[in-house]
């Protein structure tokens, strides 16, 4: 999960910022703090260029022109499911987050009576539980377990799946990170139907393949990256990648 934090004051960013990145690291938990900024147009070029399902800490008081429920409602229009959680010292606009149709987790007083941290922690802990099991699409995610983290990522961004240079360890190649684990390419074929076993060592989402080179054997992914098919299965994952 992609994590947000738009804030202008450069103490309270860096005090939530950190919160967040203890908080991960204690934890081992598959998000990371994507972007930390007092521009709010940031966080809307990143949305515009990036499919992500986020948790975004938005000071509601930006010194903007750009207000931060003004930039929850056009978070909204790129990134239905996220979580928003508005952060300011003013409780009287929450009312606000209403008539903008901005569906708010939570809104943190920024005062001596709140536990900035441990609201910070909370809102978290509920946005990667609906992340990871809150929904129809939520359900449709490959998730397999590193030690003590949990790997969640949705099938729609998996590109490949390779062995590593490292004894018994995979590779999961998607469209913005890799990420290694113990494993075995047989179990991995298993987990759904658009998983192809198209080498020894690769396993191909063929829903991500752009092109197929006979020849070289080539299999380009649609965000340029490739893997390779061994002649024995190329026939069959021409064929499947065909018919899909």
């Amino acid at each position: 999960m992609d994590i947000f934090i738009c804030e202008d004051d450069q103490q309270q960013k860096e005090k939530i910022t950190n919160y967040i990145k203890n908080y991960i690291m204690i934890e081992q938990l598959d998000m990371r703090i994507t972007l930390s900024t007092d521009n709010p147009d940031e966080i809307i070029d990143y949305l515009k260029s990036n499919k992500v399902t986020g948790l975004y800490f938005l000071d509601v008081d930006l010194k903007h022109e750009k207000s931060g429920i003004v930039l929850g409602a056009e978070i909204r229009k790129y990134d239905a499911r996220g979580s928003i959680v508005f952060v300011t010292t003013h409780s009287e606009l929450t009312y606000l987050t209403f008539l903008y149709k901005v569906e708010a987790l939570d809104y943190i007083i920024k005062d001596d009576f709140t536990d900035l941290q441990q609201r910070v922690i909370d809102c978290m802990v509920t946005a990667n539980e609906r992340h990871l099991s809150g929904s129809d699409e939520a359900k449709k995610r490959f998730h397999i377990k590193n030690g003590d983290k949990v790997i969640s990522e949705d099938y729609d961004n998996i590109l490949f799946f390779e062995t590593s240079s490292k004894l018994h360890k995979i590779i999961m190649h998607t469209d913005s990170r890799q990420v290694e684990f113990y494993g075995k390419l047989k179990e991995i074929e298993e987990f759904n139907s658009g998983f192809y076993r198209c080498h020894n060592s690769f396993v191909v989402n063929i829903e991500n393949i752009s092109a197929i080179d006979k020849k070289t054997r080539e299999i380009t992914m649609v965000n340029g990256e490739v893997c390779y098919s061994s002649a024995r299965f190329l026939k069959g994952l021409q064929k499947a990648w065909e018919k899909q």
